[in-house]
């Protein structure tokens, strides 16, 4: 059965526990396939990127219809850190929830609209409004350039710098280091793997270190990073509490031997080069 997710973050645990580790943050908007209903409360879910967990059923919205018309016209994500959707198209307006950045909304024509607004459907039906310069159409796959994309994902994962370190977390309240990764090239219009590893089915291949491009992926033992250029890479870092910035250059000094010297292999959407 589809759902479409209807909290501003939905919580997939490891088990249908609160208590048990939160394993990834299902955003609103997001659609997810129900693939087993446990009790009155919880469900097991997989994710549209294949990632399954344990989620409580008061996050979605069930029914196959309204998630399918749902993923066709659900056009836009938020790309502002967090978002006030208002009941009319002014500032001192009554709120009516609040999304973060990656939420998926539905973004609707109103012709008499002021031009810094948009006027959005939520997953409920209701209609509200967020400022237009926080919406940012959905980037079909393969409509960038490789240069664009590259450049694309960089400066989305930067838009994360200083979020706070989640374990699981997905979103600018905080967020881990696949996280990150995941959510820089899902908002560039790319699906890749939510975990620090390179597998099959998903568009990341394995290339050797030396060709290494901005936008590629650093592998590490538990961990992920994004290559900025440079030597650079900005990750999420549990070490470092937040998403930061370091250097492969032992020179630098944003130098971090300890993931320096145990890459253990870069991944990369352009695959000319094998490993």
């Amino acid at each position: 059965m589809n759902a479409i997710v209807k909290s501003m973050i939905a919580n997939l645990h490891a088990k249908p526990d609160e208590a048990s580790e939160l394993v990834d943050e299902v955003l609103y908007g997001m659609t997810v396939q129900i693939m087993e209903d446990i009790d009155e409360r919880w469900v097991r879910i997989q994710t549209a990127y294949h990632y399954e967990g344990f989620c409580q059923k008061d996050n979605f919205i069930v029914d196959k219809t309204k998630t399918d018309t749902w993923r066709q016209e659900a056009n836009h994500f938020i790309i502002q850190s967090f978002a006030d959707v208002l009941q009319q198209p002014r500032i001192q307006s009554a709120k009516m929830m609040t999304l973060v950045k990656g939420s998926i909304i539905c973004s609707i024509t109103i012709d008499e609209l002021d031009p810094k607004w948009a006027a959005v459907q939520l997953v409920s039906g209701e209609i509200g409004y967020v400022r237009k310069k926080w919406l940012q159409e959905k980037i079909p796959e393969n409509s960038l350039s490789e240069q664009q994309l590259r450049e694309n994902v960089v400066q989305t994962a930067l838009s994360y710098l200083a979020t706070p370190y989640r374990w699981g977390g997905k979103s600018p309240l905080g967020i881990d280091c696949s996280g990150l990764c995941s959510m820089a090239y899902m908002l560039n219009g790319v699906t890749i793997y939510r975990d620090a590893k390179i597998v099959d089915g998903f568009p990341i291949k394995e290339i050797s270190l030396e060709h290494i491009q901005k936008g590629d992926l650093l592998y590490f033992p538990g961990h992920i990073a994004l290559y900025i250029g440079d030597h650079l890479y900005v990750h999420s870092s549990l070490g470092g509490n937040e998403v930061t910035i370091n250097s492969l250059d032992e020179q630098h000094e944003q130098y971090r031997k300890d993931l320096a010297t145990t890459i253990t292999a870069v991944g990369s959407l352009f695959c000319r080069y094998t490993h």
